[in-house]
């Protein structure tokens, strides 16, 4: 359907790639990968026409309808969800449009015989089309998509304005899907999204006989949906055929071929111009000198491809603190809001978290996972019931509303330093490096970075200080896959208790070793790790 033919591509005077070449075929399920700031956004972008290769060509397949999800999210207003789900499918609305226009013109009692006849004959045509393109089970695939990414029937009804972000970021994906098109280009679909929808979606996409084109920060979701890989790395495109744990394996394979194949080379290469450099100078070796000149300018020569660093956060010591750390007991909360009404979120939840557990929060959206730690971890008080800190425990919270708290007007390296006084300069950018902050990029404004580079900075100093306990609402969001590689490390080698909510099943299957379940205003506790809670939670009764 689309062949990539040696594109370049330049932006802001630094080459992205140069003579890129991929195929997209029919039906085929590809991921893009490649660190921040590579392209692969870029590439959407070049595919759907909306910027032109510096070189080389996209030649697209006649007839081939694309779909583009992206992180920028059109103006949404004068719409119910339901309506602006359906408007995204342009052709069927105009169609819509005018059949209702036919029926208008056909209900007034003054319209002629020959005005009726040439009315129901283009009815007749554009009905045909309507029908050919799903036009009357629009509405319910519509509303089955809403559903299925978490905005439910009651709510279909309300108007987009109503929708805060990350709701019309649904709304927006809902609006691409229902197109069903050949090719569907989606720029990190999964953010905003909960477990529940990310594996609903990944359904959907399973089922979808198009073709795909993604990014995620998601791995297990990557590794269930796509046969395919193109990564964009250091100016090349490559691809492998197979998920994202075999690109991992090719690539750490091409990496280790590739260093072997330049260190032969570069020893092959010394030998020579040792050789040249001992009888340069000899009449009697200067047929030979002169032919191995020649050889050695001849030679292609094996680049040396950089491996991204090691790189492991250095955590602090923490103090043991006693074996039980929170105390929870018939424990409420119930917000009430402006005009008087009440929410409750859950009541009589009674637990005990202990040393060194590293614990999940999970359930549907809107059970109050996050309710749930802002009142662990005192950001917010109880309603009802207690909870008890145990001696000696200090606990340090990551919320998202943490991110609004930094100061917008400081550096990156200001931000840090204010947060850990006692460090050395260099102590600092050490720490700021191992949380991919190099070089200038310590001295970038914190209103100019972006939510996953928010999420690091916090993470940063958080993690450096001496907690023994941490509570961490979603820690993954917006990070990308080596930053979360990274996070995971330090928590499995973190000696404290940890307590977290987050929809990247990976993340959890690495680090969990217990499960707490918010259902109904309850809590189930699963005494194994979150592999465990997936095996059994059917067969546990409600």
């Amino acid at each position: 359907m689309i062949s990539v033919s040696n594109v370049t591509k330049t932006m802001g005077g630094v080459p992205l790639y140069t003579n890129a070449c991929f195929q997209i075929y029919q039906g085929e399920k590809i991921g893009l990968v490649g660190p921040n700031g590579t392209g692969k956004t870029t590439f959407f972008r070049l595919i759907t026409g909306e910027l032109k290769p510096d070189e080389g060509s996209i030649i697209i397949q006649n007839n081939t309808r694309i779909a583009y999800f992206s992180q920028s999210v059109d103006e949404m207003s004068g719409r119910t969800a339901l309506e602006e789900v359906i408007a995204g499918n342009e052709k069927i609305s105009i169609l819509s449009h005018k059949l209702h226009q036919y029926h208008t013109k056909l209900e007034d009692p003054s319209i002629s015989t020959d005005d009726m006849n040439s009315v129901l004959e283009k009815m007749g045509e554009d009905q045909a089309e309507f029908e050919a393109l799903g036009g009357y089970e629009i509405e319910t695939n519509a509303q089955e998509i809403l559903t299925g990414l978490g905005i439910f029937p009651e709510d279909h009804d309300k108007p987009v304005e109503y929708f805060s972000g990350g709701w019309k970021m649904r709304i927006a994906l809902a609006k691409v899907l229902i197109l069903d098109p050949d090719l569907i280009l989606m720029d990190e679909p999964t953010n905003y999204l909960d477990m529940e929808t990310i594996i609903w979606l990944e359904e959907w996409l399973l089922k979808f006989k198009g073709a795909f084109l993604l990014t995620t920060h998601d791995r297990e979701f990557m590794n269930r949906i796509v046969k395919k890989i193109i990564e964009i790395s250091n100016g090349k495109v490559t691809t492998f055929s197979g998920d994202y744990d075999f690109y991992e394996r090719e690539k750490a394979i091409l990496l280790r071929n590739n260093a072997a194949e330049f260190s032969r080379q570069q020893s092959m290469l010394k030998k020579e111009e040792d050789f040249i450099a001992r009888f340069k100078a000899r009449a009697s070796h200067a047929a030979q000198v002169q032919s191995r000149v020649k050889k050695i300018e001849k030679i292609e020569r094996v680049e040396l491809v950089p491996e991204d660093y090691e790189i492991r956060i250095e955590l602090p010591e923490i103090p043991r603190g006693g074996n039980d750390v929170i105390s929870i007991k018939d424990l409420g909360k119930s917000w009430t809001y402006p005009d008087g009404k009440v929410k409750h979120v859950f009541s009589g939840l009674t637990a005990m978290v202990e040393r060194q557990n590293k614990i999940a929060v999970v359930g549907v959206n809107g059970a109050g996972k996050s309710t749930f730690l802002k009142v662990i971890s005192r950001q917010t008080p109880a309603t009802e019931g207690e909870v008890v800190i145990g001696p000696s425990i200090s606990i340090g919270y990551f919320g998202q509303f943490t991110l609004e708290q930094l100061d917008g007007d400081a550096t990156v390296l200001e931000e840090v330093q204010a947060k850990l006084p006692q460090l050395t300069d260099s102590s600092v950018r050490n720490l700021l490096a191992s949380f991919l902050f190099r070089g200038d990029e310590v001295y970038k404004k914190i209103k100019l970075l972006s939510g996953g580079e928010k999420a690091r900075l916090i993470l940063s100093y958080l993690l450096s200080l001496p907690h023994n306990c941490l509570v961490l609402d979603e820690p993954t969001n917006h990070l990308d896959i080596k930053s979360r590689v990274i996070l995971l490390d330090a928590l499995k080698r973190y000696e404290g208790t940890v307590i977290l909510v987050s929809h990247d099943r990976y993340f959890l299957k690495e680090l969990i070793n217990r499960v707490f379940e918010v259902d109904h205003g309850k809590i189930n506790i699963w005494e194994g790790d979150y592999r465990y809670y997936l095996d059994n939670k059917a067969e546990r009764p409600r």
